[in-house]
């Protein structure tokens, strides 16, 4: 749902990077999971108050009172158990939800498997790898991505091996 960027204000509140276009929702979840890396184990944290500020989300989390310890939790991931989350409609996916699918092309080509979804401003970005080691990034976006198929765990793309 997002990563900690760093301690907010005197009174140990922490500022969020929010994964999510909707840059208020992660504020209405009474509890976070806080992981301090990818890949480690998290751990749950109450919500105290949360608010969207600007393109970020602050909160205060119980027992982090003071900066010294909201800097600690910096880089940490945000994210919600899945049971929370609203129900998908057909035609939508979650964007951690593509990480470790299949992309293929209109070839049929597979390019690789979607190591991370990044965004950087303008729109998503898709990290996929090629078992080989090569890495393309492919934009999340109507013109490129022709269809994701959440059963069979695959995306298929207008996008080429040479691009």
């Amino acid at each position: 749902m997002g990563r900690v960027v760093g301690p907010y204000g005197v009174r140990g509140w922490i500022k969020v990077a929010p994964f999510t276009e909707a840059t208020g929702a992660l504020a209405g979840y009474r509890t976070w999971w806080l992981m301090p890396r990818e890949g480690l184990e998290g751990k749950p944290w109450q919500v105290e108050s949360a608010r969207a500020h600007a393109d970020t989300v602050v909160a205060k989390l119980a027992g982090i009172d003071t900066p010294e310890a909201a800097a600690e939790l910096k880089g940490s991931l945000v994210t919600v158990p899945r049971d929370a989350l609203p129900a998908l409609g057909d035609d939508e996916v979650y964007l951690g939800d593509l990480v470790g699918m299949t992309v293929v092309n209109r070839r049929g080509e597979t390019l690789g498997k979607v190591e991370s979804v990044d965004s950087f401003g303008a729109h998503p970005v898709m990290r996929v790898a090629e078992e080989g080691g090569a890495v393309r990034l492919v934009p999340f976006v109507d013109a490129f991505v022709d269809a994701v198929d959440r059963e069979a765990g695959r995306v298929d793309v207008d996008w080429g091996l040479d691009y």
